[in-house]
């Protein structure tokens, strides 16, 4: 797929370490809730990033900086080109009338085009978006107001304590998970997140969508650097089912790859 130069149209400061950078992009009207883009950031680096908003010729990319590539995209300003390549991946599935979508930190990214998407389809929705303190909630005007604007649960929660509930995403959830029950959960964070709500889910014989994320090359399945048991996450993924999640059961939350291939702990 050719790369589009692209002309970044906005930047907000969403915390102290975390950008949105919306850009001008035809392609994003194609684009589905979960997919990602491979963003050039000119003499610098390729890399993945998930799409926080599609559906419109604006699109955006919530981008926490952690390495040159993604420091490198913190500084650039209003009127700064950029490519874009996608989009690419498995997009997440509408499933069922009542949903339960958990998130952590910048795993909210990917979801915020899914609660559109479910509060479009007339979904039940039960939101939960945990962060470790007020301070880096991220979409909070969004997250504040959308109970009242689009009629869905949010529970807001912070480990400290500092904003809603005092505790994490995964301790809400299975706080939930025990008193409801829903037709598909959906997650995206931290793997130790993603990992205890996918053996909370098949407990409770729910099914689940996970959006995973490995190190990537290439995006588009050539280089095998981000292989997940018998799966690639940049072309079978980054969304995973209930039956793709099983056949990782072993890999998933317990060990990624890095850039050689060696296997690391997840933490």
């Amino acid at each position: 797929m050719p790369m589009d130069i692209v002309r970044i149209v906005s930047v907000k400061k969403e915390t102290q370490n975390v950008k949105t950078i919306y850009f001008e992009w035809e392609s994003a009207e194609k684009a589905q809730p979960g997919q990602f883009v491979m963003v050039w950031i000119p003499g610098v680096d390729e890399i993945p990033l998930s799409l926080s908003n599609v559906g419109s010729k604006i699109a955006s990319v919530t981008v926490k900086k952690v390495g040159n590539g993604t420091a490198a995209l913190h500084q650039m300003n209003v009127g700064d080109m950029i490519g874009i390549r996608g989009p690419y991946g498995r997009s997440f599935a509408v499933t069922g009338d009542k949903v339960l979508i958990v998130a952590g930190g910048v795993g909210m990214a990917p979801i915020l085009p899914l609660i559109r998407e479910v509060c479009s389809k007339g979904c039940n929705v039960t939101v939960v978006a945990g962060f470790k303190s007020s301070d880096e909630i991220i979409f909070r005007d969004y997250l504040e107001s959308s109970p009242k604007a689009l009629g869905i649960k949010v529970y807001l929660c912070t480990e400290d304590g500092s904003l809603g509930i005092k505790g994490t995403a995964l301790e809400v959830a299975r706080k939930i998970l025990k008193n409801e029950v829903f037709d598909c959960v959906y997650v995206c964070g931290k793997e130790t997140l993603i990992r205890g709500v996918f053996d909370e889910s098949i407990r409770k014989g729910i099914e689940i969508q996970a959006s995973l994320e490995r190190y990537m090359r290439c995006g588009v399945g050539l280089c095998g650097s981000c292989v997940l048991g018998e799966y690639l996450v940049c072309r079978d993924g980054p969304v995973f089912d209930t039956e793709m999640l099983k056949n990782v059961v072993d890999e998933l939350g317990n060990f990624k790859r890095d850039e050689c291939g060696r296997k690391t702990k997840v933490l």
